[in-house]
């Protein structure tokens, strides 16, 4: 069975996303039981869900909802990774008020659409920090260009498991391997950072790629972090921007085909619940 590190629910009757007026394919409600359906056919057992950078005076209100749905009876949601603002004095306060909820496994502030100062401010690097010592995982979802200042953060804080979303969101579709393929390998020689093979058919032409489209970009993250620190995940909705969830396990499978058991089981569902204690 598989684990999905990184699902996004939409609901905006419940929520207010800022961003999603600029996107418009996936502007709309994107619900938990449209992508239920899917994912048990998939064999997708267990869900972490993904905060979808809703309206800052929001964010604690989407952890809340996201625990509605886990409340579910067979919900496949087991955790969330909740927003955060690590540029604000508040962030102390809120770190603590997590630390009570078992839900939240760890926490995203979207950078690859920031300016990147956001993370060189002091301010956000000590509250980083701060995350050492307890469960809490910090994804980064950077670009490729990014990838230097996400080295920075690491550094920074070698007792903070870090996530690589999305494998660094290469741009697939152009075939740019380059710089992003030396940062990766770069990246991967912290031992306290896990990437994240998701979502990448978002990359892709999405009426032209195929499993082995997306073989040299999945495969290089792997073994740049080697099987006992990769994880997946759909990145659903966003995903449907390249085929879909059901493309997108299909596409997996066919990428793994001939590595091991073990190192399928891994990828697919071990490292998860040991990263995130599922």
């Amino acid at each position: 069975m598989i684990v999905d590190t990184h699902l996004h629910v939409i609901d905006r009757s419940a929520l207010d996303y800022p961003w999603l007026a600029g996107v418009e394919p996936l502007n709309r409600d994107w619900t938990y039981e449209t992508y239920a359906r899917d994912a048990r056919r998939a064999g997708i057992s267990t869900t972490l869900h993904m905060e979808v950078d809703v309206a800052e005076p929001l964010i604690e209100a989407e952890t809340g909802y996201v625990g509605t749905l886990a409340n579910r009876p067979d919900s496949l949601i087991k955790g969330a990774i909740a927003s955060c603002r690590p540029e604000e004095e508040s962030f102390t306060a809120y770190l603590e008020r997590q630390q009570a909820n078992e839900l939240v496994k760890g926490f995203r502030r979207v950078l690859h659409v920031m300016p990147d100062e956001l993370s060189d401010q002091p301010l956000f690097r000590e509250n980083l920090k701060r995350l050492g010592g307890t469960r809490f995982t910090f994804d980064l979802c950077v670009l490729p260009r990014q990838l230097e200042r996400a080295m920075e953060l690491v550094d920074l804080a070698p007792d903070v498991t870090f996530i690589l979303d999305h494998c660094g969101v290469p741009d697939i579709a152009a075939d740019e391997r380059h710089p992003w393929q030396e940062r990766v390998t770069e990246l991967a020689k912290r031992p306290n950072v896990c990437a994240k093979i998701s979502g990448i058919v978002a990359y892709a032409d999405p009426e032209s790629w195929i499993a082995e489209t997306l073989r040299p970009w999945a495969e290089h993250t792997i073994q740049a972090f080697g099987w006992d620190r990769v994880v997946w995940g759909s990145d659903w909705p966003v995903c449907t921007l390249g085929g879909g969830l059901l493309a997108w396990v299909a596409a997996t499978h066919a990428l793994l085909e001939g590595v091991s058991e073990d190192e399928r089981t891994k990828l697919l569902s071990g490292n998860a619940k040991r990263i995130w204690q599922l």
